[in-house]
């Protein structure tokens, strides 16, 4: 598959965004190419057209499975087995942020709670503790907020986003509050 110039710079930039959000870029190429391509191609397919190694390919091609956003797809006629990825932007960022969440988030409030049931909690500084308990807190009421957010849906979710800072005036407060 020959990618157009547009087609290209996407797929490029969107291996650069992966190494910043912390994923390998041939596993964010791939993403890319599958996503802009729209339609199911094979890892020998994607190898040529990235212009990577079969092996990378189907490392990451492993990777976007566990991840969750990228599925098999047959095609007629061809027994190897074809990758495909959805479509629907808001549908990819919901499975981003659920296995995030999954991944970091959720071990994170596990060593957490883990920490605060300590006997050993208590040796800890009261400054400590109280940032442990502070951190516990909002990291739980992000995840709460999170699961609730990733509930709506896609119209209202994407009215939600683009209130922005409307919600400080719906809430009847001009300035946004600090916590000094």
């Amino acid at each position: 598959m020959e990618l157009t110039p547009v087609s290209q710079r996407f797929v490029l930039h969107w291996g650069e965004m992966g190494t910043r959000w912390g994923v390998n870029r041939t596993v964010a190429q791939i993403h890319a190419l599958l996503f802009i391509s729209g339609r199911a191609m094979c890892a020998e397919e994607l190898a040529e057209t990235l212009n990577v190694a079969r092996s990378n390919v189907s490392n990451s091609l492993k990777e976007l499975q566990g991840w969750k956003l990228i599925r098999i797809a047959h095609v007629l006629g061809d027994r190897r087995d074809h990758f495909e990825t959805s479509g629907d932007v808001w549908e990819l960022f919901r499975i981003i942020v659920a296995e995030r969440q999954r991944r970091e988030i959720e071990p994170t409030l596990q060593v957490l709670r883990e920490c605060m049931d300590s006997p050993d909690f208590s040796l800890e500084s009261p400054l400590a503790q109280q940032r442990i308990k502070n951190t516990w807190q909002f990291m739980d009421t992000l995840t709460a907020w999170t699961r609730e957010m990733l509930r709506l849906s896609t119209s209202t979710l994407s009215k939600v986003l683009k209130m922005g800072a409307g919600i400080q005036k719906l809430l009847g407060r001009g300035k946004p509050e600090t916590d000094d």
